[in-house]
């Protein structure tokens, strides 16, 4: 079976948030179970890029309403990913250094898709499935289906995941001229709400949809910025499949970016030599508890409440731990979390940014992870986590719910709670610290951590089974 992956974003070429690291390792884990897995995304300019060698697989044009464009496909050449990469450059509209934020937004994306098809539309064999990814990539299954130039890829089976349904891709109906023509009496499939929908129009075309946990399918049903009843009539075609983690990348044995590596046998000297160095640069005491929080600083993630929460525990529960916050975005959010270091020297610290390195050695140095979030279709930093033998602190949403047990119920390694507030974070920061002073039991939740299946062998068969029920 052959499968394309189109998708905005893909690691490490470039990552805005857990979608790259999906795109990034689910191909790898369908080639190994004996299936062809590409990927072709826009090129954004990345250090990625200009680090590696590419070649050119495709040049063309097209009209997308008054303006024409030529596009190129070049292919990462050395198949260093584990399959292959393929983006799309139009010069000055996909050739930026962002992944998003640009007002034409809109455009850039539909022009990514328009490309795509035209590439595809000239393969010699068409592939058996497109997997799109989120709304950059909604308007695919429409396309094949109702624009004429891409008819003949009708017969192609579609699947489309949702990473995040609060994100559509909004466009006026003024701008729907700029589709390649197509069978205006299917115009109702375009439209939700009265606009043009790319989320809803591929939730409506695709042959099958997927969100990233079972939870987060639940979830959308009530709160989707609008989509509720839509996934209410596409319920049939509609399953959640939970993220896996690639455990090539996560892997504290041999992490290149660990200042000590270590395994299931030594977690707890490895965590405390990586606790070490990390305290040692934060100016932190490492026999306090260490409390990290990583990720984006928006209101989804429940950054917003972090000042005020932190502050209350600060406050309650003085000189009893240490917190490292890693992230941006909101401005606001960002401004408040770096005010509270000089109220609390010593015992906290912000970097406004975003590291690689340094997210992988807080997973291995900490003892526990803050993700109080609002939103959340499935989560990443939960399952790098455990993989590191660092215990989440999550609340009972989306795919936390469906990944994470509460070590009170049985057979649990986590701490859950219901609530993104004050009170609820510092209830699970204060049995935190509660049970780190019980180093037996610390020690041994954090082998039943270590030891959850979190790769993504069991998610990537769970997508060829779905590939192979539309096949």
């Amino acid at each position: 079976m052959e499968i394309l992956h189109v998708s905005a974003e893909c690691y490490p070429m470039a990552k805005a948030g857990g979608l790259a690291d999906v795109v990034g390792a689910l191909p790898k884990y369908q080639r190994a179970l004996g299936h062809i897995s590409k990927v072709v995304m826009p090129m954004h300019r990345t250090k990625f890029l200009y680090e590696n060698e590419w070649v050119v697989e495709h040049k063309g044009n097209f009209a997308m309403g008054a303006a024409r464009y030529d596009f190129t496909i070049i292919r990462e050449k050395t198949n260093k990913l584990g399959f292959d990469l393929y983006c799309v450059d139009i010069n000055g509209l996909l050739d930026r250094e962002k992944i998003y934020g640009y007002d034409d937004d809109a455009n850039r994306f539909l022009a990514f898709q328009i490309a795509v098809l035209h590439w595809v539309a000239q393969w010699e064999h068409l592939p058996n499935i497109v997997h799109v990814h989120d709304h950059h990539a909604g308007l695919i299954p429409f396309m094949m289906q109702h624009c004429y130039t891409f008819r003949h890829l009708a017969a192609v089976k579609t699947v489309l995941t949702i990473h995040n349904a609060q994100y559509q891709g909004w466009m006026g109906w003024n701008e729907a001229y700029m589709l390649p023509a197509w069978d205006t009496w299917r115009w109702g499939l375009l439209e939700w709400a009265g606009t043009v929908n790319p989320l809803a129009c591929g939730i409506k075309c695709a042959d099958k949809v997927t969100t990233v946990s079972p939870g987060y399918m639940k979830e959308i049903k009530n709160n989707a910025n609008g989509l509720e009843y839509l996934f209410t009539l596409e319920a049939g075609k509609c399953s959640g499949i939970i993220n896996g983690i690639d455990y090539e990348v996560w892997n504290p044995e041999t992490d290149g970016y660990l200042f000590h590596n270590y395994n299931l046998k030594e977690v707890d000297a490895g965590k405390a030599e990586n606790k070490a160095v990390l305290c040692n640069d934060f100016g932190f005491d490492a026999d306090l508890p260490l409390f990290v929080f990583i990720g984006r600083l928006v209101d989804e993630k429940a950054a917003d409440v972090l000042p005020d929460a932190l502050n209350k525990v600060f406050a309650e529960m003085p000189g009893l731990f240490s917190v490292l916050i890693l992230g941006s975005g909101d401005p606001e959010i960002e401004y408040r979390l770096q005010q509270l270091q000089g109220r609390h020297i010593g015992y906290y610290n912000s970097q406004i940014t975003y590291n690689e390195k340094l997210s992988h050695n807080m997973y291995a140095g900490a003892d526990f992870l803050l993700m109080p979030s609002r939103v959340e279709p499935c989560g990443l930093n939960q399952l790098y986590a455990m993989r590191y033998g660092t215990m989440p602190l999550v609340r009972r949403t989306g795919g936390l719910g469906d990944t994470v047990v509460d070590f009170g119920e049985e057979g649990g390694y986590g701490i859950c709670f219901n609530h993104a507030s004050l009170e609820d974070i510092h209830h699970a920061m204060d049995r935190a610290v509660t049970l780190y002073d019980d180093k037996k039991t610390l020690h041994q939740l954090r082998r039943r951590m270590m030891k959850v299946q979190t790769s993504w062998e069991q998610s990537a068969q769970q997508y060829v089974d779905l590939y192979l029920s539309i096949s």
